[in-house]
């Protein structure tokens, strides 16, 4: 019996997730695909069709990464553990969020593995992409720069690319883990944050007639950067209650 190598801790970390994939050897092909670079954790979010046959004859031989993939209805649960979520896209359709190329996209997301963080990859349908609702997820957006007269990458190559990336990162040296006494906040306290910093701004009339999808996209931009740890977090929503509190007495005055 052939042993199974030690997958590098950060790559312990390192999840992808494909969204609403439409043809089960799609999702065999990137089993295959993240398993060659060293990867094992694939989450699929409301897969049209699998289990399916088509997916273990893709994955050729990945068995172990299609057994072990978890299922999730929606994006928000499959990434709702992880403090760093990438989103593979080939446009944004009018929703602002940087930019990495993968070799970008590769060391800040085992920079962040490296420091104990959850990370997550994701990748979209394979007609569509990311809807708009799921890249307001991501804290950032993956772009690989293919040829413009011909950018057609189907699933499994897009997957291959990122995974190649991170390999080459690790392979030309381990992230250097930097000291933090406090743990990043998860996708789902940002999400917290967000649906209640959304309620105060409606509690004290701040749009006051302007956009407020607006308004809360720019606000979410900015706090996916500032990457607010879970002491900031409690901080910021603190803040808010207060803010709620002070706007509820002003208004029984």
């Amino acid at each position: 019996m052939t042993d199974v190598p030690e997958q590098p801790l950060a790559f312990s970390r390192v999840r992808f997730v494909l969204a609403r994939t439409s043809h089960p050897g799609n999702i065999g092909s990137a089993a295959r695909a993240i398993r060659t670079m060293g990867f094992r954790r694939l989450s699929l979010v409301a897969p049209a069709e699998y289990p399916h046959m088509d997916a273990h004859k893709m994955a050729a031989g990945a068995d172990d990464v299609l057994e072990a993939a978890e299922r999730f209805d929606s994006l928000r649960e499959a990434v709702a553990e992880c403090s760093l979520v990438l989103g593979a896209t080939a446009r944004l359709r009018g929703v602002a969020l940087q930019e990495l190329n993968p070799r970008m996209a590769a060391r800040r997301a085992l920079d962040a593995a490296g420091q104990g963080r959850e990370v997550a990859l994701v990748f979209g349908n394979e007609q569509s992409g990311l809807s708009n609702d799921e890249i307001k997820l991501c804290h950032a957006a993956v772009h690989i720069p293919s040829d413009p007269g011909y950018s057609s990458l189907n699933l499994a190559q897009a997957v291959q690319v990122v995974a190649y990336e991170l390999r080459m990162v690790q392979l030309e040296g381990s992230p250097q883990r930097q000291g933090n006494a406090d743990p990043p906040s998860t996708a789902a306290e940002l999400e917290g944050f967000f649906e209640h910093l959304a309620i105060t701004l409606h509690d004290i009339d701040f749009h006051k007639g302007r956009s407020e999808r607006t308004i809360m996209q720019r606000l979410r931009r900015f706090f996916l950067r500032a990457a607010p740890d879970q002491r900031e977090l409690r901080v910021l929503r603190g803040i808010l209650a207060d803010v709620q509190r002070s706007a509820g007495l002003a208004r029984r005055k």
